[in-house]
């Protein structure tokens, strides 16, 4: 059993953090004041090709395993988790599902640009009765024979404003009076579809999030995503995947939380009664390392297994779960051990802080996850 990383995996591992540095760390002021991302950066994004890292060479990406996902994914993060969650929902949430579930027809249209980074990808399917439990989905989509009409209203949907290609959930009516939740591949331009209000967020700030308003939709009949009324399985399939890449956003926060406060005790050393040389807030800082790290290899874990093709629900819960508390337990020791400078409007830290909390909601809540794991245990009687 090998734990370090292979030679390519060390290569793209200085890719992102090259990119993280150079591109997104200066822009970091002006995206979190301006609650959004500069359209420079996401040209820069693309242009790095940082939006099809685990896609299939035939459609555009750079075929990679979802190690190197995984590992772009905790670098950005460092920098800021709102633009390394851009990359997440357009290539995992909406680019994999089309792979998976697409005809050739929809994978040529829709992939090449995905993975380009020509266009970038949403995810519809939470709305206001239907978070956790994605069988509340309200959105109806009705069969015109040659389109669909879409309707109905999503909300706190990421890459909203910046996004040219939507999954959609609708309830359709399968026969005998029965619906169920299938997916649409729905375009901005499309007639009936438009952005609603824009989310003004505690966290994660700079990344799109708005609500949806579909009133009549014309959507192509060619444009349903697999099966009709299989889309609920489409929904929940990608949740394993969007767990470890949430798990490594975590894991990004924590491990910055780490690296600036440990930097900043050091720095302010003389000021601060050399805290930094005390036992208690060494061992502090001990302890916290080595979540971090039990969390990376979580993470790691369940990344292989998905790379490998095995079955990973359980080990991406585990990961999700573990890694979002330890980002928000490093973002509130890093705030006590550097006070009213990690506490001031506009630092890093403060920005953790407040990003660190999503991470133990989306893709399915800490409760959501233990749920899972308790459910693939052998603990009933």
């Amino acid at each position: 059993m090998d734990f370090n990383l292979s030679p390519a995996h060390m290569q793209d591992l200085e890719h992102y953090k090259r990119f993280a540095k150079d591109e997104i760390a200066p822009r970091f002021c002006q995206m979190e004041i301006e609650g959004a991302t500069p359209p420079e950066l996401l040209e820069k994004m693309a242009q790095a090709q940082l939006l099809g890292i685990p896609m299939p060479k035939e459609y555009g990406g750079l075929g990679k395993d979802f190690i190197s996902a995984t590992l772009c994914m905790e670098e950005l993060s460092k920098a800021s988790p709102a633009t390394a969650g851009i990359i997440n929902v357009s290539t995992e949430l909406v680019a994999d599902n089309i792979l998976r579930h697409g005809t050739e027809e929809q994978k040529n249209k829709y992939l090449p640009d995905l993975c380009s980074g020509k266009v970038i990808g949403a995810f519809a399917l939470t709305e206001p009765g239907a978070g956790s439990d994605a069988s509340g989905v309200r959105t109806a989509a009705e069969d015109k024979g040659d389109h669909w009409l879409l309707n109905g209203t999503k909300c706190f949907i990421t890459n909203a404003e910046i996004a040219g290609t939507f999954l959609i959930a609708a309830m359709t009516d399968i026969g005998d009076g029965k619906k169920k939740i299938s997916m649409f591949i729905v375009e901005k331009t499309f007639p009936g579809f438009r952005i609603g209000k824009h989310e003004n967020k505690m966290g994660i700030r700079s990344s799109s999030t708005c609500e949806l308003i579909l009133e009549d939709c014309v959507v192509p009949k060619e444009n349903l995503l697999g099966q009709k009324g299989k889309g609920l399985g489409i929904a929940l399939g990608c949740l394993d995947s969007g767990r470890v890449m949430i798990a490594a956003q975590g894991l990004g926060i924590a491990q910055a939380c780490w690296d600036d406060t440990v930097a900043y005790l050091k720095e302010h050393a003389e000021e601060t009664g050399f805290v930094i040389n005390t036992q208690r807030v060494q061992f502090r800082l001990a302890e916290l390392q080595t979540k971090i790290d039990a969390a990376r290899l979580l993470i790691y874990r369940a990344a292989a297994a998905w790379s490998e093709g095995k079955k990973y629900g359980k080990e991406a819960a585990m990961a999700k779960y573990y890694a979002s508390d330890v980002a928000n337990e490093a973002a509130r020791l890093c705030l006590e051990l550097t006070g009213l400078d990690g506490c001031s409007c506009g630092t890093r830290l403060e920005e953790y802080y407040r990003d660190a909390k999503i991470t133990e909601i989306y893709e399915g809540t800490n409760e959501i996850q233990l749920m899972v794991i308790a459910g693939q245990l052998d603990i009933k009687a």
